[in-house]
């Protein structure tokens, strides 16, 4: 009987959780999925359309897409949403004068009929630096609060040298596993 339960869950306990990886460009996207699938620090370029790689979290599949974030490339997102269930906002905690911006496509994103079940991951970017803003005051200025439709956690982490980085893959884990 377990040895029949195990090819089972083998067959259909086993799926790919999509996950798409946002934010405005310079913000540590494509060194954190590379940090997650490496733990690494790697030498990025801007990332035009999009990289995908699979990571594995004790036996639970994520499928990341990174998704370049150059102002000309932010009206693609869209096209990305279909059967998301976490959605990664990557914030440079430096970039104060950008931040509207990212308030903004957050929330025109979160409108998207195609995202309306999925969780909300704010990944507080580049908190190793000076003048950085904590992971409090970015959910603060995005308004987080009003995001009643949407599970959302915020957490401060450094791309470059990994920190924050597991506790947001846990977090990623137990929504994927309660849904």
């Amino acid at each position: 009987m377990g040895l029949l339960f195990a090819k089972l869950m083998t067959i259909f306990g086993d799926r790919d959780h999509k996950v798409i990886l946002v934010g405005l460009d310079n913000a540590g996207k494509t060194t954190i999925l590379y940090q997650f699938l490496t733990k690494e620090a790697v030498q990025t370029a801007p990332t035009i359309g999009s990289n995908v790689e699979e990571i594995t979290i004790q036996k639970t599949r994520f499928l990341v897409w990174d998704i370049g974030g150059q102002e000309s490339l932010r009206a693609t997102w869209n096209s990305y949403y279909c059967n998301t269930e976490i959605v990664i906002l990557v914030v440079d905690s430096t970039d104060r004068e950008r931040l509207t911006v990212t308030k903004e496509e957050l929330h025109r994103m979160l409108a998207h009929e195609d995202l309306q079940n999925a969780s909300v991951l704010v990944l507080a970017n580049k908190q190793d630096m000076k003048n950085s803003m904590s992971a409090a005051e970015i959910s603060h200025f995005l308004t987080l609060t009003s995001l009643t439709a949407h599970s959302w956690h915020v957490q401060g982490c450094c791309a470059l040298t990994g920190e924050g980085l597991p506790a947001s893959l846990e977090w990623m884990r137990a929504r994927v596993l309660a849904s």
